[in-house]
């Protein structure tokens, strides 16, 4: 995996009026005509509520579900006011947004980086599965905002490479699911490596699982703001509990899949994803799945195709989904019931995201029934089931279903879509620059720091992808 800053052109702050929406917020001219250049002209809640007070250098408690624009919510005041800070340009980073996964970390870095440039700041990524080359060179040259994943951030503190000595910002986003992931210690650690007194944002949809002692601890009086929290109240996310006979669950699985737009399936098992994903494809309908037992490699070349839309269906377990941040998920369909009502609004979540319409299918056989009742409630959904069977009108009302009448899908035609690159066979050592996230994130389990905990020894040999 490589990553690459882009950059806008002719950002002109001098066509941006005084009422616009993010300039009414203070947010600085040339950010709001980098923003207009992208698209982005009026400001979610969650921005509207936490910008004017993180500008203000206040610390910032946000709560809001995944694909609520909190992104921007800390990044444009992370960016104006370093861009305006009086400090001395010492080389070290100013800013530090951490993040629980690689895929997030890209999603923000792509955020981040052009409105940076534009107000003359750098911003790199740090994240395992990516070579250190690249980013020791970066920390080299100086860089101002570092969005970081925390094992791999660690690794080059560790190497006396990233010096933290100067962070003036520190963003933590997603804190809940990097607890989920194990990775409170390496939270812990980068945070006690930061100056006392700086600027502290952190955003969860939660406060548990420890999330309310890094608010304790490490921030400051904060300012409360919550949007679309615990609960799916969300106006634009639409629920659908579908009574579907053993027998008929292939089939609907198809149909439902088969429909237009983008579509997240969500199983419970690796084996499940490969299972059912095989199922579609062999349907007529083309699917990939995206789980960890695959190379990292792997994985960001499938989310990449469904982002592209080559893949218009993507078959998921709970923690890879953790990284499917795209805004244009127009349903999310549970094949497998989740674990808790925790589960159910972080699976909804890939869907209605930015404001867009969404719509959140269960299939629920008979025996599930009794506990779909009870997750639907203490996820606070309210919704009636209705039985269907497969060529429904009501089914396709409801979900867009239709009926796949093409030829099944090669695997040929599958891997054509996401081999990996070329490369060219460079001499040397197969090792060089691979560290300990890397190299775990490579083989696809779960060892290294940003995979959480167990996995695969460093020490076995560096697999192709």
């Amino acid at each position: 995996m490589s990553w690459t800053a882009t950059e806008l052109e002719d950002v002109d702050a001098a066509t941006v009026a005084d009422d616009a929406g993010f300039a009414e917020l203070g947010v600085p001219k040339v950010l709001v005509a980098a923003l207009d250049q992208q698209g982005i002209t009026s400001p979610f809640p969650i921005q509207s509520a936490t910008i004017p007070d993180a500008l203000a250098g206040k610390d910032v408690l946000g709560r809001g579900r995944t694909g609520s624009g909190k992104t921007l919510g800390f990044g444009l005041p992370m960016v104006a006011r370093l861009a305006n800070s009086d400090a001395a340009p010492s080389g070290a980073p100013g800013g530090v947004v951490l993040v629980p996964t690689r895929e997030l970390a890209l999603q923000v870095a792509d955020v981040l980086a052009p409105l940076a440039k534009v107000m003359g700041l750098s911003t790199t990524l740090v994240a395992g599965g990516m070579a250190f080359g690249p980013q020791i060179k970066a920390f080299d040259r100086g860089v101002d905002i570092v969005v970081a994943t925390p094992g791999r951030l660690i690794d080059l503190m560790e190497q006396g490479v990233a010096d933290l000595s100067q962070v003036q910002v520190a963003v933590l986003d997603e804190a809940d699911h990097m607890a989920d992931l194990g990775f409170m210690t390496e939270v812990t650690t980068i945070l006690d490596a930061i100056p006392v007194g700086g600027q502290r944002l952190l955003f969860s949809a939660t406060l548990d699982r420890g999330v309310d002692r890094l608010v304790q601890k490490y921030l400051t009086d904060p300012v409360t703001h919550e949007v679309d929290g615990a609960k799916a109240s969300v106006s634009t996310m639409h629920h659908h509990l579908l009574h579907v006979l053993p027998h008929d669950k292939n089939a609907t699985t198809a149909a439902i899949a088969n429909r237009d737009g983008r579509t997240v399936v969500f199983v419970r098992t690796q084996r499940g994803a490969d299972r059912v994903a095989d199922q579609l494809r062999e349907a007529g309908v083309m699917a990939g799945a995206l789980h960890g037992g695959l190379t990292q490699g792997a994985r960001a070349r499938i989310l990449n195709a469904f982002k592209e839309g080559s893949v218009p269906v993507l078959v998921a377990t709970d923690v890879a989904a953790r990284g499917i941040h795209v805004d244009e998920v127009s349903l999310v369909l549970q094949v497998d019931p989740p674990m808790g009502p925790k589960d159910y609004l972080h699976r909804a979540g890939r869907t209605a995201r930015a404001g867009n319409e969404g719509h959140v299918v269960t299939i629920t056989l008979p025996h599930q029934r009794k506990l779909m009742r009870r997750l639907t409630g203490q996820a606070g959904v309210k919704v009636e089931p209705v039985q269907v069977r497969p060529g429904d009108e009501l089914l396709s009302d409801l979900t867009g279903a239709r009926t796949p009448a093409n030829a099944p899908i090669t695997e040929d035609a599958y891997q054509a879509l996401i081999a990996p690159p070329r490369a060219i066979r460079k001499r040397g050592p197969r090792t060089k620059g691979w560290g300990r996230d890397a190299w775990d994130n490579e083989r696809g389990g779960r060892g290294g720091r940003d995979r959480g905990r167990g996995g695969r020894s460093f020490h076995q040999r560096r697999p192709r992808d």
